[in-house]
């Protein structure tokens, strides 16, 4: 059973579709995760899509202020699957559900599954937790040649781009409040062939005020908000140049941050290729419309 969008990836990644019994109502990929039970929702009573950024960042905090979760675990529906194995995290409260309200509800219901909790801060660290999953349910020749490819290619790429000029480029992860992105993101900004400006690679994550943002020596500024894909980074990223709240002469992107960014998941590797498209389209070839979109 999978509680994280990006550990579902994983898991079918490995060919492990087949014995995937549960995931959360946020697992879209593979298509095939979409027919797959829902065990976790989000605790919100409306579609959060149908929110402002900032009307999002103020209910998440008034719910967490008042000690509330953020997601619904159907533990119905855990009693019924009774898994071997959990897939969760304990990176951030905000992305999944919580890793005690999982412990807690497995020691209600006395079920015996072992809980393998992902937890990667940096990119090296997203590709070892294929190897941690591959561990954990038998899968370890697959992961290990999953593994193998993620780091080739990204080995690819850094020879691809060995010569270009490092450009120096913002990630803005969210945009009401202003947040530059961390984890393994600044290492997407590097493996791309930039230099990230303002993000905390291996930490997380920082609200910046925008004064910073629109002083920051950025070339490149890329949208990628948290839980949105590309339509909805557009106009996000509109939104901003429209507020002029980042460096007037700097290129403005959206990309689709649920897919290839914000997931730790394989396809962060997808990430990292996107990002050299945009920064090193000579040497990289020229982005794919449906994966990145140049606003300004």
């Amino acid at each position: 059973m999978s509680l994280l969008p990006s550990a579902t990836e994983i898991a079918f990644a490995l060919g492990l579709g087949d014995d995937v019994v549960g995931v959360t109502f946020e697992c879209d990929f593979p298509a095939e995760a979409r027919s797959k039970r829902i065990v976790s929702t989000s605790a919100f009573p409306n579609d959060l899509k149908d929110l402002s950024p900032g009307e999002i960042d103020e209910l998440v905090k008034r719910t967490m202020a008042a000690g509330e979760d953020l997601y619904s675990l159907d533990e119905g529906a855990l009693r019924e699957i009774d898994p071997d194995i959990v897939l969760t995290q304990d990176l951030c409260a905000v992305c999944a559900v919580d890793i005690t309200v999982v412990d807690d509800a497995l020691e209600y219901l006395a079920c015996s599954a072992d809980v393998v909790t992902l937890d990667p801060m940096s990119l090296d660290e997203v590709i070892a937790s294929v190897a941690t999953v591959g561990a954990a349910t038998g899968r370890v020749a697959e992961a290990t040649a999953l593994t193998a490819s993620l780091r080739s290619r990204l080995d690819a790429l850094t020879a691809k781009l060995t010569g270009a000029r490092r450009r120096p480029t913002l990630v803005l992860e969210w945009t009401d409040p202003a947040f530059t992105a961390g984890h393994w993101v600044p290492d997407l900004v590097q493996a791309g062939g930039g230099t990230s400006l303002l993000g905390r690679p291996g930490e997380n994550s920082v609200g910046v005020d925008w004064d910073t943002i629109r002083s920051a020596d950025a070339e490149v500024v890329v949208v990628s908000p948290c839980g949105y894909r590309l339509d909805g980074a557009a106009e996000l990223a509109d939104a901003v140049i429209a507020a002029d709240r980042v460096p007037l002469a700097a290129e403005v992107w959206a990309v689709d941050a649920d897919a290839y960014m914000v997931r730790p998941g394989p396809r962060v590797v997808d990430g990292a290729e996107i990002i050299a498209t945009i920064l090193h389209p000579d040497v990289a070839g020229q982005p794919d419309p449906t994966t990145a979109r140049r606003l300004r």
